[in-house]
């Protein structure tokens, strides 16, 4: 392993120059890694790629909204088409390329179990606006995932619509605003602990409410008398991330929702990290009145690319009459899906319908699918191997990249890393665009917020020993380097398809259309 090629060369070596081996090609291929151009610049828009009969001019009914100019699309092959997105998704990492150690993130396997379930006649061709008696199975999934994620979480009711995490974190303060009005206490302020989720100040804002921030302490956990202090009469809610994003549980949870609870308000918990707790810790014991899970995260539902995204809310027994339309509700000889029109009738105190439809149907059969074929003492599992797997990493790095609250105990499901120590210069982001050039995704960069350069790094229970030692013995070579000040990190990545971009200049001065 690493052993030098015929032009002195080891891998792994900074001194590796473009194509790792200094040969340059006429084409810009290497080997059978293929450059690839833009689809403009491969076919033009004055051909196209299929022999069309001319189309008759007759009067169309656009009313004078008719194009005008040509629409510029390259004329493409349906072979020039495929090869191109072929060769584009070989440029693409994924999980089912490697480990994926975003933090918070939870980018995790997708068992092929549920997606063949989840592509089933009867699941994948279903359609909204069909009738109850024809999707009467579907409607019994939803029930039935619903019973589970009630069972798990220690509840009392879930809505089942939201259709992403943060999309539930507006679900649960909704519904939260909607009991407050309800009982006559109209309420202005949000508390979020400095350990949250990003979304959740942006939630409350959202919301119409004012958003404090409440201090953490050096365990990197909600200081629990600054919260009683600040507690009064003016506040609706807490908003709570446990276990939180410095990968860390909140033990004096059942504490703090007392003393919520105690204050007339109530806690609302971020659910996105339940995958750390699953089978072990019902966040309704520790006083939780509303917790969106995220299926991606915890029940391995897909993730990324912007969906699709499923944020099931499950919610107290105060919250519960709130909760909003549409819900399933079993009758006698099946389901019904109570809309708004019977809406007021069946659920008087809902704060009304924030979707169309019900939910992701997709996300429901492969999270049920998850939860069945695991039972729980496989759920037990998952999230015992998350937490194991982190902690692995923590032990196994801490001496050479600095970990905040390593010295506090164990951590949760995710190892958090700051860049304390690495000589002047050298950035969390050199970090990880070097992780590239060694074949990993890097990990979350620069969150939480509250620790300088952060690295949050979460292997999830799918990785084995072997996968997390190459990962690590990847990660320590670049952490010294990082600490003995080696500027070449600066030129990172250098194997990849692409360099390093300008991404300041990116995301301010995008260019979005292709001019030849």
């Amino acid at each position: 392993m690493n052993a030098p090629n015929s032009s002195g060369w080891k891998p792994g070596t900074p001194e590796a120059p473009e194509g790792a081996s200094g040969i340059e090609t006429v084409t810009g291929n290497r080997g059978l890694m293929l450059e690839e151009p833009l689809i403009f610049e491969i076919g033009g828009s004055d051909t196209c790629g299929v022999d069309l009969p001319e189309p008759s001019r007759d009067t169309n009914r656009l009313g004078g909204l008719a194009r005008s100019e040509p629409l510029g699309l390259p004329g493409l092959s349906e072979p020039e088409t495929v090869r191109h997105y072929t060769r584009l998704s070989r440029q693409n990492y994924a999980i089912d390329c490697g480990i994926f150690p975003l933090g918070s993130c939870t980018m995790k396997h997708n068992p092929r179990l549920n997606e063949k379930v989840a592509r089933m006649p009867g699941f994948a061709d279903l359609h909204p606006l069909q009738p109850e008696s024809t999707v009467q199975g579907a409607l019994g999934v939803i029930d039935e995932l619903a019973h589970w994620l009630i069972t798990l979480t220690g509840m009392h009711s879930v809505a089942m619509s939201p259709k992403a995490g943060a999309h539930g974190e507006l679900c649960g303060i909704l519904c939260i605003r909607a009991a407050l009005e309800a009982r006559g206490d109209a309420r202005s302020v949000i508390l979020v602990p400095e350990s949250a989720h990003g979304t959740n100040p942006a939630t409350a804002a959202f919301a119409g409410y004012a958003v404090e921030n409440i201090p953490a302490t050096a365990e990197g956990r909600v200081d629990l008398p600054a919260l009683k202090a600040r507690l009064g009469p003016d506040v609706a809610a807490l908003m709570i991330t446990n276990p939180n994003t410095c990968g860390l549980f909140e033990r004096e949870m059942k504490a703090i929702s007392d003393a919520v609870h105690a204050a007339g308000a109530l806690v609302y918990c971020d659910g996105a990290n339940f995958n750390a707790i699953v089978g072990r810790v019902r966040p309704g014991d520790l006083g939780v009145d509303a917790m969106h899970i995220n299926l991606h995260k915890t029940f391995s539902t897909p993730h990324g690319g912007g969906g699709p995204g499923s944020g099931p809310v499950v919610l107290s027994e105060a919250l519960a009459p709130f909760a909003p339309l549409p819900f399933v509700r079993a009758v006698e000889g099946g389901f019904e899906l109570i809309e708004e029109e019977d809406g007021v009738a069946a659920a008087p105190q809902s704060f009304g319908r924030m979707t169309a439809f019900h939910g992701q149907m997709g996300m429901f059969t492969r999270a049920l699918a998850y939860i069945l074929s695991h039972g729980i003492d496989g759920l037990r599992q998952v999230s015992g191997d998350a937490v194991l797997n982190a902690n692995y990493l923590l032990r196994s790095l801490d001496d050479v990249l600095d970990a905040p609250f390593g010295g506090t105990g164990p951590c949760m499901h995710e190892a958090l890393f700051s860049d304390e120590g690495f000589a002047d210069g050298v950035a969390t982001l050199d970090v990880a665009k070097a992780l590239i050039d060694e074949g990993f995704h890097p990990m979350t960069m620069y969150f939480p917020l509250v620790v300088h350069g952060a690295m949050l790094v979460e292997p999830t229970e799918c990785e084995s020993k072997a996968t997390l030692d190459q990962f690590i013995l990847a990660l320590r070579s670049i952490a010294e380097r990082a600490k003995a000040g080696d500027q070449s990190l600066h030129q990172a990545p250098r194997l990849a398809p692409r360099r390093r971009l300008d991404e300041t200049l990116a995301a301010r001065q995008p260019v979005l259309t292709y001019e030849g």
